[in-house]
């Protein structure tokens, strides 16, 4: 085994603390996801379960918690945007990853498309979506959506990244 690696499998099965800490050891980058309720009520959250799936056709996916106060809006909606954020958009992050605020667009630079999807800001990209499948995931619902639309947003930008909890900046050696 390697140095200062130990052994943490056990008989008695994997805990929640131990998952998460593995997990948390994997950075990814950070993405507010929004869209536009059946109710008409703008939805957004934090995630850094974004990941592509397909090239052919394009295809994205993210996982949205079933406690989610937002669950509803998403599993309901037709479409999605995902937001991918700059190292510079923590705050944002931040916020819409509260829970309990009724209007997580308020006071957020944002704007919304001809159907009435939000779309952030300042963002480094922006990929809209139709959603194609729900699919179960335990505790989660991971929403797949076909790529409709592209826009590449700043392109001066560095990615917001989330490393064991806390968020971080990209290092590209310079």
């Amino acid at each position: 085994m390697a140095e200062g690696m130990t052994d943490s499998l056990t008989d008695e099965g994997i805990t929640e603390a131990a998952f998460k800490a593995a997990c948390g050891r994997y950075a990814t980058g950070v993405a507010v996801v929004t869209t536009l309720g059946a109710d008409g009520h703008k939805e957004g959250l934090t995630v850094n379960s974004f990941t592509s799936v397909s090239l052919d056709p394009p295809l994205v996916l993210f996982c949205l918690d079933r406690k989610a106060g937002s669950f509803h809006g998403f599993t309901e909606a037709g479409r999605f945007a995902v937001n991918v954020l700059g190292e510079d958009q923590a705050e944002l992050s931040t916020h819409f990853a509260m829970a309990g605020v009724p209007d997580k667009f308020a006071g957020v630079r944002h704007r919304v498309d001809p159907d009435g999807l939000p779309l952030l800001d300042d963002v480094l990209a922006r990929i809209v979506c139709e959603i194609e499948h729900r699919y179960d995931g335990g505790d989660h619902v991971i929403l797949v959506g076909r790529v409709a639309r592209i826009d590449l947003g700043r392109a001066d930008g560095r990615p917001l990244t989330y490393f064991r909890g806390a968020y971080g900046r990209f290092a590209d050696g310079a």
